[in-house]
């Protein structure tokens, strides 16, 4: 299992919030550092996992660590969240962390802009380390801001679809669909209502569904969410109205924005064992490479498969594409022992076996290109699909900015309001939400 990249609009609130809290930095993103990185020294690393599995994975990737740097020892922080990183980074001192993992991409604008990371680009360069030949461009793009790479992917995760073989099965579906066109057909087959509810659900469309977010829609069309300028494309460029177009139509297909809500809300949590998807109740599900491990924790009572989720109708030949985040990791502009951290991220981010190693632990995909071919790479065929994701060069991501999440905060709200009927002008709507998030930007700036 991985709590890693959640993509709701609680997280995503959550968020923007913290921007707040990170503008407040006074830290600098000057990477100067006098410390000895060969000296007998102590170093803090703070992380935000906390289920057993997945604590027990990074420790041991840092006993590695320490094995190989006899001189360096390290204080390991588990459960740290972003509202504490910030806290902690703010006030600085004895007890502030020298390393930080963050499963927020979101934040990397912040970060990088306040100062609160240190910009990694000369530690790279002494290391003669090329980031872009190490790492696939879209985890760069959630780690870097305005030429700042202040943090460096730990891990990756590539979001696709799961489908319930059984069910494709029974209504005569050979195939999962590879674009959108053929998706609305095939969720329709799979949809069996009950009432006004449904003994089964071809696929959860709202926006509140788990993982439907229109970060996660929206990389089926490759969109770009600003332009040249840093201003806000979401009404220029047509990705984003058309797929919000396309959300809208299949929620109509499937019945209907409040038959769908209700259903919903019938929905158990999504971390546990009563997943929809793992009791039968929708078919299939957009999701993250954690899953896999998920249901078969669950034990759930069918074959699972899985694929790249549809395109457009004409990106056809992009099919295999998702949506790709992850954990960041990056150096506290408050530490003094910085070169001695450097020595850490870089293991832990760009040692092939380090990576592969955590990735076996926790079950997810590896972040940089040599590891996502590793022949010491545990996965069964349904994984693969995720690591394909991972390796394609139409994969994308939602960009770093300034303002951390807020822009996606801003875009989501009027996705919420159009789907249930409440924006009537897609265009006008677009238009608006787009001057909002310039505003919003530019007061950061």
């Amino acid at each position: 299992m991985s709590t890693r990249t959640r993509k709701t609009a609680v997280a995503l609130a959550a968020t923007a919030a913290l921007s707040l809290l990170a503008s407040a930095c006074t830290g600098s993103n000057d990477s100067g550092s006098n410390d000895d990185p060969k000296a007998d020294t102590t170093l803090t690393f703070w992380h935000g996992w906390s289920a057993p599995s997945e604590v027990k994975a990074i420790e041991e990737n840092v006993k590695r660590f320490e094995a190989a740097h006899k001189n360096i020892k390290v204080k390991v922080v588990k459960n740290m969240t972003d509202d504490k990183i910030n806290q902690a980074l703010r006030a600085g001192g004895s007890n502030a962390p020298d390393v930080v993992s963050s499963f927020s991409t979101d934040s990397v604008g912040k970060f990088c802009d306040s100062g609160a990371f240190v910009d990694l680009k000369t530690y790279l360069e002494k290391s003669k380390i090329d980031p872009t030949k190490v790492f696939h461009k879209p985890l760069l793009d959630y780690t870097r801001f305005e030429g700042n790479q202040c943090a460096l992917p730990l891990l990756n995760d590539a979001y696709g679809l799961y489908y319930n073989k059984d069910a494709f099965k029974k209504a005569g579906i050979t195939a999962p669909p590879k674009t959108w066109s053929e998706f609305t057909e095939v969720a329709k087959k799979l949809t069996q209502p009950k009432g006004d509810s449904y003994q089964q659900l071809g696929f959860m469309p709202t926006y509140h569904g788990y993982e439907t977010s229109v970060s996660h829609y929206a990389s089926q069309w490759s969109p770009t969410y600003f332009d040249a300028d840093g201003k806000s494309n979401i009404a220029k460029d047509p990705a984003f109205a058309n797929m919000m177009t396309y959300q809208k139509g299949l929620i109509d297909e499937l019945g209907g924005f409040q038959k769908l809500e209700k259903y919903r809300n019938t929905f158990g949590d999504e971390w546990g064992a009563e997943h929809p998807f793992h009791l039968g109740k929708v078919a299939m599900q957009l999701d993250g490479e954690w899953r896999l491990g998920m249901a078969k924790d669950a034990k759930v009572k069918f074959e699972i498969g899985t694929a790249p989720m549809p395109v457009a109708d004409d990106q056809v030949a992009d099919y295999g594409k998702g949506y790709l985040a992850g954990t960041i990791m990056g150096i506290a502009s408050t530490s003094e022992k910085k070169n001695a951290a450097w020595e850490l991220v870089k293991y832990m981010t760009t040692d092939t076996a380090a990576v592969v190693a955590f990735a076996n632990g926790i079950r997810n995909v590896p972040s940089t290109i040599e590891a996502l071919d590793s022949p010491d790479l545990k996965f069964d065929p349904a994984f693969k699909t995720f690591i394909d994701i991972a390796k394609h060069p139409k994969s994308n991501t939602t960009p770093a900015q300034v303002d951390g999440g807020a822009y996606q905060v801003t875009f989501q709200d009027l996705a919420y309001r159009y789907e249930a009927g409440k924006v009537k002008d897609l265009k006008a709507g677009l238009e608006k939400t787009a001057q909002q998030i310039d505003t919003d930007i530019a007061k950061q700036k």
